[in-house]
């Protein structure tokens, strides 16, 4: 068989979803309404450490227009265990007891305690302030050093202190690195606590029919089957049970993925009501109720000869949980470890771990994960070392890249399946160059301002992942992917995926995935996601950078499988050698001779409709394949960010000129949707960078609950984007994919830290913690010596 390809892989191809979307025809989950729908709200602590001695929920009961109220005993009643963690990475790590609603005690400002239904949700947020909750107000662990201080209030009594879990990731000889070092360079480094906020909150519409026994459950949710497997488990019930369905979702980043509360407290509302119930969160309960993450200290100490090859890298990571653990549990965390070496040859590498409970929300997943502390570490501390001996820190970074012959590099933890770093550092300061930053620096210092230049390598790990090896490391769940491709009778093809598509352009990238590897024109092709019942299962869901990579590839064999189904048909209709075939643009035709061809449409019509005589004896009818992809390895993206910044010394304002990463992620299926990906990834990590942050007073009060008071970045603060791509496909996935959604927001605090030190290069000035804002900035300069 000779085929031709669609070219439709590498296309900058219209996302299919963008017409109905930018038409404002989507259909997100507060657009969900269902007959005899009630509507929920959650009754939340207002202290972050305290005993409810008594509940009464009379008064609320007795308010018009009210259906149902439950605390604590009425959800365990219901329930056949607690809120679950996926992730126990620790064996020995102290899992506390996370509640649905809070019993008898309450850790964190938000918590649930209780919940109202009604006719609508000012009737049940009426009801709420009717409650009265007795409280014995505890004494409140807020900060790390508060909690790790000796003497400290424990969060949980049965425990001997507040930390959940201690552990190390070994690699090499580190003692002796450090005893052998001709430079040693020694940091603290700090991570200021974030959260995703997407642009549409929270919530679900659940429905527990009464005649079947059965919830259906509408959530704004990245990995509809693990909610059902999870729902399953808390309530009960087994998975056949549970149906879950996902609208448009107005933006996850990791706040989607973890497993909540509130979808828990809808459903029992549901089957104790017999109605469907809506739960949506609102901006301000968004603030302590969905996943905070990024925050860490970093003890850090490196060890390097004087020219500066790394020999020896130690850090401990505290990462600072909330008052119960969210569903990934220490996973964040654990993963700044394992990632700590980052793209350099370091032969010796002594990671410790240590989680620490605090009277703060539950610390779950945000777009990187734990990747952007582990740059910040191997980024700032290279920057350090190249201060130490006088060098270039792109120069400290060439003689520490890993090499080209080197892969497959076995780092800490996870084998690099391949890679051209020294190439990707290359084309980025090329480009620079090429762009004339360095002339625009200069010529602005003659005007008297500050400009500077910053640098960060960072690797990703994508195409998550081989179940077996994550379930050996304490993941509860598999993370294989299963696809279904299906040609009808008409020709037309439609893909099956347990993916979600979250804006990210998944149902474009699967159709142009199937289009090429069909040989059908990219408009023939549908993509049908977001429903348990009828979508193929995905175990890890919509996250960790592999919905292309992992999806793509098990959608490609599928595909392929198929195409040979529709080329053994095509040579029994048209009387020819299958591999004398072309196909083409949905078309199958006999080489040098186009005038004798099938169509798809033929073909399909032959498979279901008129199979006499047309389908080759032997040949099952109709056209589909399934296919289930659970890789052997995950898949390394990399890239090199590079940024201009400008800095006021005297308000210490720091503007971004320009951004431009070189990325590689293996095979390219549409450039601007990568491209897309990269610029909201580095968007976040400006924010995270330069404004974002969550703050908690001394009494355990959050005091960023607005946008007024947490700071997005806005278009205005967002400099000119630039991505240069490398195409370096993926060894072991098939079409050599690999993943993209987590790599812009992970290089880019370290690379603006490192130009706000280049423009400030006159002064002794040394970024160790993000975000950088303002006054944070002049006390460094003013503690240099600078402006006042």
């Amino acid at each position: 068989m000779q085929s031709k390809p669609p070219g439709v892989i590498g296309a900058k191809v219209q996302r299919k979803e963008d017409p109905r979307l930018i038409t404002g025809r989507g259909q997100f989950l507060d657009d969900v309404a269902l007959p005899g729908m009630l509507e929920a709200a959650v009754l939340r602590s207002p202290f972050a450490h305290a005993r409810i001695t008594h509940i009464d929920v009379s008064e609320a009961r007795a308010l018009p227009g009210v259906f149902d109220v439950i605390v604590g005993s009425d959800v365990l009643e219901a329930t056949k265990m607690s809120q679950p963690v996926i992730w126990q990475l620790v064996p020995d790590q102290l899992m506390p007891e996370g509640r649905v609603l809070a019993t008898d005690r309450v850790r964190f400002v938000g918590q649930p305690v209780a919940a109202v239904v009604a006719t609508n949700r000012y009737v049940a947020e009426d009801a709420l302030e009717l409650i009265a909750v007795e409280y014995e107000e505890l004494p409140a662990v807020v900060s790390l050093e508060d909690a790790l201080a000796e003497g400290a209030p424990k969060l949980y009594d049965e425990w001997p202190d507040n930390v959940s879990c201690r552990t190390t990731i070994p690699k090499g000889d580190v003692d002796k690195a450090f005893a052998e070092a001709e430079v040693v360079v020694t940091k603290t480094f700090r991570h200021g606590r974030q959260m995703g906020t997407p642009l549409e909150t929270r919530g679900c519409v659940a429905t527990w029919d009464p005649f079947t026994d059965r919830l259906d459950i509408w959530m704004s949710n990245q990995s509809p089957n693990l909610a059902r497997d999870l729902l399953g488990d808390v309530l009960g019930i087994p998975g056949d049970k549970v149906r879950v369905r996902v609208p448009d979702v107005g933006g996850g980043f990791g706040n989607k993925f973890d497993f909540y509360a509130e979808e828990v407290v809808a459903s029992i509302l549901s089957k104790r009501t017999g109605r469907p119930v809506k739960l949506i969160e609102d901006r301000l309960e968004s603030f302590v109720a969905n996943a905070h993450s990024r925050e860490q200290r970093l003890d850090v100490e490196l060890a390097a000869t004087k020219d500066g090859k790394i020999t020896g890298l130690r850090c401990t990571i505290y990462g600072v949980l909330g008052g119960q653990l969210a569903t990934v549990g220490i996973g964040p965390n654990w993963l700044t470890a394992a990632m700590l070496g980052g793209p350099y040859d370091i032969p010796n590498i002594e990671a410790n771990v240590v989680g620490v409970v605090t009277n703060r929300s539950p610390y779950g997943s945000y777009r990187g994960w734990g990747q952007p502390k582990a740059n910040l570490v191997h980024e700032r501390m290279l920057t350090l070392l190249a201060r130490e001996l006088d060098m270039d820190p792109n120069e400290v970074r060439r003689r520490n890249l890993i090499p080209e012959k080197a892969f497959p590099y076995q780092s800490a933890v996870f084998v690099y399946d391949t890679g051209r770093y020294h190439d990707c550092l290359r084309a980025c300061t090329d480009a620079v160059a090429e762009r004339g930053w360095h002339e625009r620096k200069a010529a602005a210092a003659k005007e008297g301002r500050k400009l500077g230049i910053g640098y960060s390598f960072h690797v990703e790990i994508t195409a998550f992942g081989p179940s077996r090896m994550f379930n050996s490391a304490g993941l509860q769940h598999s993370s294989f992917d299963e696809e279904v491709v299906r040609m009808d009778s008409t020709g037309k093809v439609t893909v099956y995926t347990g993916q979600t598509a979250l804006g990210q352009g998944v149902q474009t990238a699967l159709a142009q995935v199937a289009a090429d590897s069909l040989g059908v024109p990219f408009e023939d092709v549908s993509v049908v996601y977001g429903d348990t019942d009828s979508c193929p299962y995905t175990g890890y869901g919509t996250g960790a950078s592999r919905a292309a990579s992992v999806g793509g590839a098990a959608v490609l064999t599928a595909s392929k499988r198929l195409k040979e189904k529709l080329v053994r048909i095509a040579a029994h209709m048209l009387e020819a050698a299958p591999e004398d075939l072309v196909v083409e643009n949905g078309t199958i035709s006999v080489a040098g001779a186009p005038g004798r061809s099938v169509s798809t449409a033929e073909i399909g019509d032959a498979a279901y409709r008129r199979l006499d005589g047309k389908l080759p004896p032997g040949e099952s009818p109709t056209l589909e394949e399934r296919e289930v992809f659970d890789p052997e390895n995950v898949a390394f993206s990399y890239g090199c960010t590079a940024i201009l910044a400008e800095v006021d010394p005297e308000t210490g304002h720091v503007q971004l000129l320009d951004y431009l990463m070189v990325h590689d992620c293996g095979t390219v299926i549409n450039p601007t949707i990568v491209d897309g990906q990269i610029h909201g990834g580095a968007a976040q990590a400006i924010g995270g960078a330069l404004y974002e942050e969550l703050i908690y007073g001394e009494d355990g009060q959050i005091q960023t609950t607005t946008f007024m008071d947490y700071l997005l970045p806005t278009a205005a603060e967002i400099p000119p984007f630039e991505v240069l791509h490398m195409e370096t496909p993926s060894d072991h996935i098939p079409g050599g994919f690999k993943g993209v959604g987590e790599g812009g927001t992970i290089g880019g605090g370290a690379a603006i830290a490192e130009a706000i030190e280049d423009a400030l290069d006159g002064l002794d000035i040394t970024i160790t913690q993000l975000p950088v804002t303002p006054p944070r900035l002049l006390e460094l300069i003013e503690r240099a010596g600078g402006a006042a």
